[in-house]
């Protein structure tokens, strides 16, 4: 079968991109006024908040591989043309969801302490982060019925449902955040807590929407009609299981990450936390990128095309680098600017100025992991993705960094510079694994 012509090609992966980009970027924008608006209550605040929020990422990723795996299934189902059993992996999540949450939920709450007092050493950020992960742990059901819901709608191209809810949901989170931070309207000033309590309320407004849509708009391909079997339960948790695990080791090397800054002192930790933040902004959008390719190497892959589904991987990372590549200029040429939005101490901000230069200047290269990893779940190659990124990122990233910082006494830069060259490496090997196609024998 020929290829569709260039310029269709990138339209579609234009069309796709936008609405999913779009929600992206609304989160972009909650995660960076969260950050500032966390930031006036001073670097105690933001890096508790900082660690809290890698540590909730590390729990919620456990739970997270269900967006890939649903994206895989209904995408593959979608290109075989069986579009009345395209939500039949959706059924599964939400059931897989729901098993999970309560005792993942109850667990993480009682452990939380005992982690917290390992993570860190600052009795003021410790007394605040504990109960802003508990907080927000009270999430973890809508977080797994989110992640099933994103999945399945970016696999069937419904991607304006994803945009619309997280819309919506962010700026549900930015209203309460505003009320409970601060104490407008007649509440409590609940500072860092009040941030935790409206992120887990926004999360569960997500969910309830995604559910509505669902009823109204998934009725007929099958959504909570028909019920999984053993074989749909089997092929999902073959999928998600790496993807969670791979989402798992990455979120707690992050938590690591920051563990081992705030070996070098908690105004590092408050940088660092911005650092990321800012950073989010450009790889979302990669992610955003990575998704629309999900999609359309398994929708290729369900009409038994590999050829097809090949081209959708690379010209979606043609499109990708240069996006994200640009979008990397500002931190390069004003990260003071950039920085001065979230840091109020000139001494903090001067700490993040040259690795968030450093960030800038690698976005292109990264876009291209971000790329082929998310097309590599689309095709249902999971396992392979959850051993390349995990052995590079502990294997060489995590341990460099504690070598430049807690060891060898280097600032900033140097630590991020140590994760970056894992991230690098992380997106050559996977440009090598698209062009060696072994991602195309997987049967979902």
């Amino acid at each position: 079968m020929p290829l569709l012509p260039a310029a269709n090609r990138t339209k579609r992966i234009v069309t796709l991109s936008l609405p999913i980009i779009g929600g992206m970027a609304s989160q972009n924008i909650l995660n960076l006024v969260d950050t500032a608006m966390v930031g006036t209550l001073g670097d105690v605040a933001l890096a508790a908040t900082g660690m809290g929020s890698f540590a909730i990422f590390m729990a919620f990723s456990i739970i997270m591989g269900l967006s890939a795996g649903v994206q895989a299934i209904a995408a593959r189902r979608l290109g075989e043309g069986r579009h009345g059993q395209t939500a039949v992996a959706l059924n599964t999540g939400i059931i897989l969801a729901l098993i999970w949450a309560v005792p993942w939920t109850m667990l993480g709450h009682t452990l939380a302490p005992k982690m917290f007092d390992f993570l860190l050493d600052d009795p003021a950020v410790l007394a605040e982060a504990v109960p802003y992960f508990r907080t927000r742990l009270l999430a973890t059901l809508a977080v797994g019925l989110n992640f099933s819901f994103r999945g399945y709608w970016n696999g069937v191209n419904k991607p304006k449902l994803y945009m619309g809810t997280l819309v919506l949901s962010h700026i549900c989170n930015l209203f309460l955040n505003w009320v409970l931070i601060y104490g407008n309207l007649g509440a409590p000033a609940m500072g860092t807590l009040g941030a935790a309590t409206a992120s887990a309320i926004a999360t569960y407004v997500a969910a309830a929407t995604y559910m509505i849509a669902g009823f109204y708009l998934a009725r007929g391909n099958g959504f909570l009609k028909v019920l999984p079997s053993k074989l749909d339960f089997k092929h999902l948790i073959k999928l998600a299981i790496p993807a969670s695990m791979a989402q798992f080791f990455m979120a707690t090397g992050y938590t690591a990450l920051m563990w081992i800054v705030a070996q070098t002192g908690t105004s590092a930790l408050a940088a660092a936390n911005v650092l990321l933040t800012v950073t989010l902004v450009p790889i979302l959008v990669g992610l955003g990128f990575g998704f629309v390719a999900a999609s359309m190497v398994g929708q290729a892959l369900g009409r038994g095309d590999v050829r097809d589904a090949e081209a959708w991987g690379w010209d979606t990372v043609k499109i990708a680098v240069i996006v994200v590549g640009s979008m990397g200029l500002p931190m390069v040429l004003i990260p003071q600017t950039l920085l001065s939005c979230f840091l109020h101490d000139p001494l903090t901000r001067e700490i993040a100025v040259d690795a968030l230069r450093l960030v800038g200047a690698t976005m292109g290269i990264d876009a291209v992991g971000l790329v082929l990893l998310n097309a590599m779940y689309g095709a249902g190659h999971s396992r392979p993705v959850f051993v390349v990124g995990t052995t590079l990122q502990w294997g060489m990233g995590l341990p460099l960094a504690y070598l430049a910082g807690p060891v060898m006494g280097l600032d900033l830069v140097w630590i991020w510079g140590a994760i970056l060259l894992y991230r690098g490496g992380q997106s050559a090997i996977y440009a090598h694994m698209w062009r060696g196609r072994g991602w195309s024998e997987v049967e979902l």
